[in-house]
């Protein structure tokens, strides 16, 4: 939420309660948030690296209240999360296709790309308005691969190897959903979920999986990881969740 999250998956879960912390490190955390509302934006950048880097390693969950220099949040399900390049990078779709493909990063990248500008909304309640994404529409993917008859739904896995997601097959489907290769209009770091993660816009963030290795093309929705722990399956923006957000699209 997605940010977004850092370790482990995804953006939408409040930080896990840890260690007690001094004084000094919570004032010195304060303080860099603080710089992050005020400083240029080189600064700004500089400061959303050290919080996503600083995030993998924080035992505390200090570091998740605090918005980065791009207005996301950091937060951890996971202890940690392998890093993934151009040479290591694969996703596989699978399942209900008659074509199974594994794509690397430059496969991915030589396909056409739709750019989307749309607020982000993380179910816990913080919003980052006007967010560009961009990457290939999950629909040219799936028309690729030949879906069955017989499909409905799709499951996606990451390689972090502890995040799920899920959306059915007509929702997949929509022109905006994407598999993201960019955000803010530079790669997808690390701590953003990249090289690659998914992009569901008019849904609550935690939709849109961080770390994405695999797509299965399913006969029915498997809940997800967060939805699997009481989030609701159809995560539209304003109509779930028990939240009244204004929608993102």
């Amino acid at each position: 939420m997605n940010e977004d999250v850092h370790e482990g998956v995804n953006d939408e879960q409040p930080p896990q309660r840890g260690t007690p912390v001094g004084r000094r490190v919570f004032l010195g955390t304060l303080g860099l948030g603080a710089l992050g509302v005020v400083a240029a934006p080189r600064l700004q950048r500089g400061l959303e690296d050290f919080l996503g880097g600083a995030a993998d390693k924080d035992p505390t969950g200090l570091t998740g209240l605090l918005p980065n220099g791009g207005g996301f949040r950091y937060y951890s399900v996971a202890s940690s999360v392998p890093r993934k390049n151009a040479d290591s990078y694969r996703l596989t779709i699978d399942g209900l296709v008659d074509h199974p493909t594994t794509y690397t990063l430059a496969d991915l990248k030589a396909l056409p790309q739709t750019r989307l500008v749309r607020d982000v909304q993380c179910v816990t309640g913080w919003r980052v308005p006007d967010t560009p994404f961009e990457g290939v529409r999950l629909s040219r993917l799936l028309d690729t691969a030949k879906v069955h008859p017989t499909a409905k739904a799709i499951r996606f896995t990451c390689f972090d190897g502890t995040y799920t997601e899920s959306l059915t097959l007509d929702q997949a489907r929509r022109a905006d959903v994407l598999v993201a290769l960019r955000m803010q209009d530079k790669d997808l770091g690390h701590s953003h979920g990249g090289p690659v993660r998914l992009y569901v816009a008019p849904m609550y963030f935690y939709k849109s999986a961080k770390w994405l290795s695999g797509i299965t093309v399913t006969d029915e929705v498997r809940p997800g990881y967060w939805e699997e722990r009481g989030y609701d399956v159809d995560a539209w923006v304003g109509r779930s969740n028990g939240r009244d957000d204004e929608p993102t699209s």
